[in-house]
């Protein structure tokens, strides 16, 4: 581990400018992430910044339904919360599917949604890899493929976004607030991460020194009736193979609204809009589902790869969401 300065700030706007302030200076929150590639050598900062005790740990429920939900809030304490289970349920389940029990205590709702690609050419610094060393090239590109994106990726990168909870708040229509050294902004989540494109190095459109400070839910009736499904190699602390995160409005037997997000498929959680506009209007049935997720992947590029490729994704991801939202609209919680 190369070593690195450590800086303590007394409050966010300190921190923020203690990292923009510095092109190799990072934040540091619940470490859950960082650390590994800390070990690894897949980063090498100059400066940690400290954030321990600076960011929100509270959720406050504003006048009009929304749910704003401080960066501090741990993944374990967000789960748990009962306006989240009652209102949201698809974000706890996503929450519960991911990591251990323990590092769920760790990690922050501020710096989950920024953790980076699980791709074992990114964490591996003996291969090359764009990502973490722009123009080196892409192993992953004819090498192990089944963890890869099926959407959106380029010839510069196929990885995929690891957040389970990213995939949840991507079908929310969440909002992320942010403090950077030229004051808050505000940007929709389907708006926060970039794909690969020629630039795979950025993962988000945050700028450097930009700092999360709140995650807002805003009131949205129909995620009462909400799941997030995730299929995985085993049944515990593993990365999704495919994941879908639904939520649905069915009146006497007819779709009337949708919110449909995918994980595990892309370079960015995916927000599925040509799926939710397919499911409107339609029959609560398997045939809609099945043509929902069809239009959806209609634009799937599978890789092929030394360990067979990724192309079951497609059908796996189709039968995922079928099996999804024929649960949802044959039980109503409310």
């Amino acid at each position: 581990m190369k070593p690195f300065d450590y800086f303590s700030p007394t409050d966010a706007a300190d921190a923020v400018r203690g990292v923009a302030g510095n092109p190799g200076a990072v934040f540091l929150g619940g470490g859950t992430n960082l650390v590994d590639h800390l070990k690894l050598g897949v980063v090498g900062p100059d400066l940690v910044v400290g954030l321990a005790g600076l960011l929100p740990a509270g959720i406050e429920e504003l006048g009009d339904g929304t749910l704003r939900i401080g960066a501090g809030v741990s993944n374990s304490g967000l789960a748990a919360d009962p306006r989240v289970r009652e209102r949201f349920p698809v974000l706890s389940q996503a929450l519960l599917s991911g990591a251990s029990g323990q590092l769920r205590n760790m990690a922050t709702v501020g710096g989950n949604p920024l953790q980076r690609t699980r791709c074992v050419y990114f964490q591996d610094v003996t291969t090359p890899c764009n990502k973490r060393e722009p123009g080196s090239g892409c192993s992953a590109t004819g090498g192990w493929t089944r963890y890869h994106a099926v959407l959106g990726a380029s010839e510069h990168c196929i990885a995929v976004h690891p957040s389970d909870m990213a995939v949840a708040m991507a079908a929310l229509d969440a909002r992320v607030r942010t403090l950077g050294p030229v004051g808050e902004r505000t940007i929709p989540f389907v708006e926060l991460h970039r794909l690969p494109g020629d630039a795979p190095e950025r993962d988000t459109v945050l700028e450097h020194g930009e700092l999360i400070t709140a995650i807002e839910l805003p009131a949205l009736p129909l995620a009462r009736r909400s799941a997030y499904r995730k299929v995985r190699d085993r049944a515990s602390y593993a990365f999704a193979l495919v994941s879908v995160a639904a939520a649905i409005d069915v009146e006497d037997g007819v779709i009337v609204d949708a919110r449909v997000a995918f994980g595990g498929v892309a370079h960015a959680p995916w927000r599925a809009y040509r799926a939710e506009e397919a499911l409107r209007g339609a029959p609560a049935s398997d045939r809609s589902y099945r043509a929902a997720a069809e239009a959806e992947l209609a634009d799937a590029r599978p890789a092929e790869g030394l360990d067979g490729g990724n192309a079951f994704k497609i059908p796996l991801l189709c039968r995922t969401l079928t099996a999804t939202l024929r649960d949802l609209a044959g039980e109503d919680p409310r």
